[in-house]
C-alpha cells in the first residue's frame, strides 16, 4: 500500500507588519521572503505530492512452467514489453503505454499465465518529523529488557542490512560500525545518506554503546550493512527495495529492515522469500496512516507497529491482519546524519527496534533457521490489547531478554515431518488452453520447493509461495489429465497432493460460415417518402449480431453494436427521384448480410411552381 508522511499543519509562516519606515517595511519583507526559502530548502521532500508508482512500468512475474516468449506475447497485446528483469526472483520490470500503468497491471493479473502484476510503487520512508530533538532519555531500551538482554549477548557475529536512504559512516556513533554495502538506485558502492531517514534507522539497531557518546543502541556489536533504496528525495520504488533484498541476501545479511510499508507488494514479498531461502529475516514498517490498511498478511516479511512510553498503540500507526509485532516507535532518540543525536518517531523506528531484537537472537543461537527466529520473537512479546494476536499490536510488544531466553532453550531438531501439499485449482472439470494451477504447501518449518506433474511428466517448480503454476494442455492430448503436486522441505522431506483429474477438450469451435440475416422494418420498399423519414432496421444471426449499419445511397447514416436500429433521415435536401437505404449486419466471425430498399422522393411541387414562374 503507499501512504503519505503525515504535513504539518496548523502553522503560519507569515509574519505580523507594524506601519513604520519604509526601509523597516523593507527589512520585513525580505525577512519573510529568507523565511519561505528556506522552508522550502529544509522540507522539499515533506510537502512534495510525488507520483504513485513509476510512470510508463509495471512489475510482472509469471507462473511457473511460462517461458519467456509466452510472457512477451501476453505483454504485446497489452502494449507492454519486458525493459529488464529482477533475475534472482524472476520478476519482469515492463514498459507501458503512459497512465496505463494500473489498467495494464489490473488485466495482467486475470491472465492464466501471470503470477502476479503491480504497479512500481513508489513508498515514502515511514517517518514522523523530529518531536524533540533534545529529548534526553532512551525509554524505550528498559521497555523492552534490553539491559537485561545485554548480559547474554551484545549482538556480535550478525549482520543487519539497512535497506534505506544510505547511512552516514562518518558518525561518531557508527564509525566503524558498517561493512560494505551497495547503492542499488544509482548502481554504486557509495552508501552515504543522501537523506538522513537511514542514519537515524541504523542508530536504533546498531549504534556504538558504552563508548561515552550520544546513545545505545539494542544490538550494540551487530554491523550495519547500508543498502541505499532511495531517491534523492527519500521515496523508493518496490523494484529498487527487491533488488537491495537480494543484494544483502547474497552478500552475507542475517537480517533486514526495511522502513518502509511493503507488506502489499508481491515483489517485495518475492524478495524477501528469497532472503529468507538463504537463512535471514526481513522486517519492515506497518505504515503511518494511523489506519486499517486491507492487506493480507506476508509470509515473509515481520510488519511491525509502533507503540509509545505507555505501551500504547502510537495514534499514526497503522494496523490490519498484516500486523506482526509492535515495538517502540515515539520518541527514540537515535543518530543523525552529520553528526548529533535527536528524538524521531514513526514505524521507521518500531521496525528497526524489532529488528535488533532478531540480530540478538541470531547472534545468541545462529544455528536458528528464520522460521525459529520468528517463532522465537512472536511467542515472546509483552500481550497488549487484546488478549492474544490482534490487528494493533500482532503478537505484542517485543521484549528482548524474553526472546533472548527462549533462543537458548530453543534448537534445530532434525526435522522429520513431511509438508503437506493440495491442489487448489483446477479442482475438476473442462479445460482448455492455458490452464492456472494454484497449490498450498505448508511445513512445520517451511517448503522450499514446490513441484508440479502432469500425468506424472514435470511440469515446472515454484520456490516461492504463492505457489502458481500455469500448464499448457495443447501440449497434452484431449482427454483425461491427472495433476500432482509435491512439496519439499530443507531437510528433504517430501509431501504430495492428492491428484485432481481434469478432462482436456482442445476442439476448435467450430468454423461459423452463417450470415446474419438482416431486415427493414420501416419504410418499405417502394415508399414515397415524407420529408422526415424514420428508419428501423433489425438483424439476426445463430452467434450473435456485433454490428448493423444504415446506408442511404452507399453513404453511412449511423450504425449500431446491437441489433436493432432506428434513425431519422431528412430527406430536404436529397435529391427528387429514387433513393437507396441498405441495412448491413456483421457477426463475430466476420460474416456479413445486406439488404438494400428502393425508396422515392417525390418533386417538391412549392418548389416546382416558383422555379416556373
Amino acid at each position: 500500500m503507499f501512504f503519505k508522511t503525515p504535513h504539518r499543519s496548523g502553522t503560519s509562516w507569515l509574519l505580523p507588519f507594524n506601519f513604520g519606515t519604509r526601509r523597516e517595511n523593507r527589512r520585513r519583507a525580505l525577512a519573510v521572503l529568507l523565511t519561505f526559502l528556506l522552508f522550502a530548502l529544509v522540507y522539499p521532500a515533506a510537502w512534495a505530492d510525488p507520483p504513485q508508482w513509476a510512470p510508463g512500468r509495471i512489475l510482472v512475474q509469471a507462473r511457473s512452467g511460462v517461458d519467456d516468449w509466452r510472457l512477451e506475447d501476453v505483454l504485446a497485446r497489452h502494449g507492454a514489453r519486458t525493459v529488464s528483469i529482477l533475475e534472482k526472483i524472476k520478476v519482469h520490470i515492463v514498459s507501458v503505454p503512459p497512465q496505463a500503468e494500473e489498467a495494464v497491471a489490473r488485466a495482467l493479473a486475470h491472465n492464466p499465465n501471470i503470477a502476479f502484476a503491480e504497479p512500481d510503487r513508489l513508498l515514502p520512508p515511514g517517518e514522523i518529523h523530529p518531536d524533540d530533538p533534545q529529548y534526553p532519555n532512551q525509554w524505550h531500551l528498559p521497555l523492552m529488557n534490553a539491559p537485561g538482554a545485554w548480559d547474554y549477548t551484545l549482538g556480535d557475529g550478525v549482520v543487519a542490512a539497512v535497506l534505506d536512504t544510505g547511512v552516514d559512516a562518518t558518525h561518531a556513533d557508527l564509525a566503524g560500525k558498517l561493512v560494505p554495502g551497495w547503492n542499488i538506485y544509482n548502481n554504486n558502492a557509495d552508501t552515504s545518506d543522501i537523506y538522513g531517514h537511514g542514519t537515524k534507522v541504523a542508530g536504533v539497531i546498531g549504534a556504538a554503546a558504552d563508548n561515552g557518546l550520544g546513545v545505545a543502541s539494542l544490538s550494540w556489536n551487530t554491523m550495519i550493512m547500508p543498502v541505499r533504496i532511495s531517491r534523492d528525495d527519500g521515496y523508493a520504488y518496490y523494484s529498487t527495495i527487491a533488488s537491495g533484498l537480494t543484494w544483502a541476501a547474497d552478500h552475507g545479511a542475517h537480517v533486514a529492515n526495511i522502513s518502509y510499508m511493503v507488506t502489499g507488494s508481491s515483489t517485495v514479498g518475492s524478495a524477501a522469500a528469497y532472503f529468507r531461502e538463504r537463512g535471514g529475516v526481513v522486517f519492515a514498517s506497518a505504515g503511518n496512516s494511523g489506519a486499517l490498511e486491507s492487506v493480507l498478511d506476508s509470509e515473509t516479511i515481520i510488519s511491525v507497529a509502533a507503540t509509545t512510553s505507555s505501551d500504547d498503540r502510537a495514534s499514526w500507526s497503522s494496523y490490519g491482519d498484516f500486523v506482526d509485532l509492535a515495538a517502540p516507535g515515539a520518541g527514540i532518540v537515535t543518530t543523525m546524519r552529520g553528526g548529533g543525536y535527536a528524538s524521531v518517531s514513526g514505524t521507521s523506528f518500531s521496525s528497526p527496534a524489532a529488528a535488533a531484537v532478531g540480530a540478538l537472537v541470531l547472534a545468541i543461537n545462529p544455528v536458528l533457521s528464520p522460521s525459529r527466529v520468528e517463532q522465537v520473537i512472536e511467542s515472546t512479546p509483552v500481550d497488549l490489547g487484546t488478549t492474544g494476536w490482534d490487528i494493533y499490536y500482532g503478537h505484542g510488544r517485543v521484549d528482548a531478554l524474553a526472546a533472548i531466553l527462549a533462543a537458548l532453550e530453543t534448537s534445530e531438531t532434525a526435522d522429520t515431518q513431511a509438508p503437506s501439499a493440495a491442489i487448489l485449482a483446477p479442482t475438476g472439470g473442462t479445460v482448455s488452453g492455458d490452464v492456472a494451477v494454484d497449490v498450498s504447501a505448508s511445513d512445520n518449518v517451511g517448503v522450499i520447493n514446490v513441484a508440479l506433474y502432469a500425468d506424472g511428466s514435470f511440469v515446472a517448480e515454484d520456490t516461492e509461495p504463492p505457489f502458481q503454476f500455469t500448464v499448457d494442455t495443447l501440449l497434452h492430448g484431449d482427454g483425461s489429465l491427472t495433476l500432482t503436486a509435491t512439496a519439499l522441505d530443507a531437510a528433504g522431506n517430501q509431501g504430495n497432493s492428492e491428484p485432481v483429474t481434469v478432462t482436456v477438450d482442445n476442439t476448435p469451435d467450430p468454423v461459423d460460415t452463417e450470415a446474419p440475416a438482416v431486415v427493414i422494418l420501416n419504410p418499405s420498399d417502394g415508399t414515397t417518402l415524407e420529408k422526415l423519414v424514420r428508419i428501423q432496421m433489425s438483424a439476426s444471426d445463430n452467434a450473435g449480431v456485433t454490428r448493423l449499419g444504415c446506408y442511404v445511397d452507399g453513404k453511412l447514416l449511423g450504425e449500431t453494436e446491437g441489433d436493432f436500429l432506428s434513425i431519422n433521415w431528412n430527406t430536404w435536401k436529397a435529391a427528387d427521384g429514387n433513393h437507396t437505404i441498405t441495412g448491413e449486419a456483421w457477426d463475430a466471425a466476420g460474416n456479413l448480410a445486406e439488404t438494400t430498399i428502393t425508396v422515392v422522393k417525390p418533386a417538391d411541387t412549392l418548389k416546382t411552381s416558383q422555379n416556373s414562374n
